[in-house]
């Protein structure tokens, strides 16, 4: 009941705006969509109304992570086959998942109709969602790209390997350089503790701070856990199969920072909004007018 109250408290405080998440990383192999999973399974236990949205078109997993089976998907929706309610699957702790779709790679040249209806689709969610969770492909494709231009907030998964912070580097410094954002939350994943996971953010930081006009803030860190890889076996996620494990109180603490990072005043805090920006972004990508 406490819990109800507290995130009900949130919502009047936030004015029911939803946040939008883009969880990224500048390579593949960094378990971010491990951590898209485990985040909005936490954010879900802390009262919040989530839908996650995997958005890896090339490698689409979370519903292999959680062992579910997706009918349908995004490009039904964008066809008209069905409405968006239709295929969201229903994962741990309540969560919603839209599936990814190769329907979503053509956004760019989709009819005004279409993205008309597209935007409809998910602004009748507008009352449903307090957080979306955008889980992006790794690298900086085009496609990447747009979806972390569209979210009010980048989180950037990196681990401590030389080409995970190289890349990770690479990532920031387009975001930041092409196209202006100046503000990425960074997590450290399969580390061994604190220590070595704030160390980690720090190599990090002490670049973009020498090179680059941004704002850094360390996120969290997710040390690693046996259990993330039982639990993976067993397709589900960490935070629901092992809720004492180390990974899993980690994942809570994600969650409790993501939850007190103020809403930016620059952002519209409607759902449809984040779906209009990306929709523009790509056609813009495309070079459409």
């Amino acid at each position: 009941m406490a819990r109800e109250d507290q995130a009900a408290g949130l919502r009047r405080m936030t004015g029911g705006a939803v946040r939008t998440i883009a969880v990224t990383s500048g390579k593949g192999g960094v378990g971010k969509t491990n951590v898209s999973v485990n985040l909005a399974v936490a954010l879900a236990e802390a009262g919040q109304r989530v839908l996650l949205f995997d958005a890896d078109l090339g490698l689409a997993n979370v519903d292999v992570l959680l062992g579910l089976q997706a009918r349908r998907n995004l490009s039904h929706v964008v066809s008209g086959e069905c409405g968006l309610r239709e295929i969201i699957l229903r994962g741990p702790g309540g969560i919603g998942i839209v599936p990814a779709s190769s329907g979503t790679q053509r956004m760019a040249e989709l009819t005004p109709a279409e993205h008309a209806g597209l935007i409809r689709a998910f602004s009748e969610l507008e009352d449903e969602v307090d957080v979306l969770v955008v889980d992006t492909a790794a690298g900086i494709s085009d496609t990447v790209v747009s979806f972390s231009r569209a979210a009010q907030e980048v989180l950037v998964v990196v681990c401590d390997e030389p080409t995970s912070i190289t890349d990770a580097y690479a990532l920031i410094k387009l975001l930041s350089r092409d196209y202006g954002l100046d503000r990425f939350h960074v997590v450290s994943n399969l580390v061994p503790g604190a220590a070595e996971g704030r160390a980690l953010f720090d190599k990090i930081r002490r670049v973009t701070d020498r090179f680059l006009d941004v704002t850094l803030d360390h996120a969290g860190v997710i040390p690693e856990d046996p259990y993330v890889r039982r639990a993976v076996q067993q397709q589900r996620a960490v935070v629901e199969a092992f809720p004492s494990s180390r990974a899993a109180e980690a994942f809570r603490q994600l969650a409790r920072q993501v939850l007190a990072w103020p809403l930016r005043r620059d952002a519209d805090g409607r759902l449809q909004f984040f779906f209009e920006r990306l929709v523009a972004l790509q056609g813009e990508e495309a070079g459409l007018p």
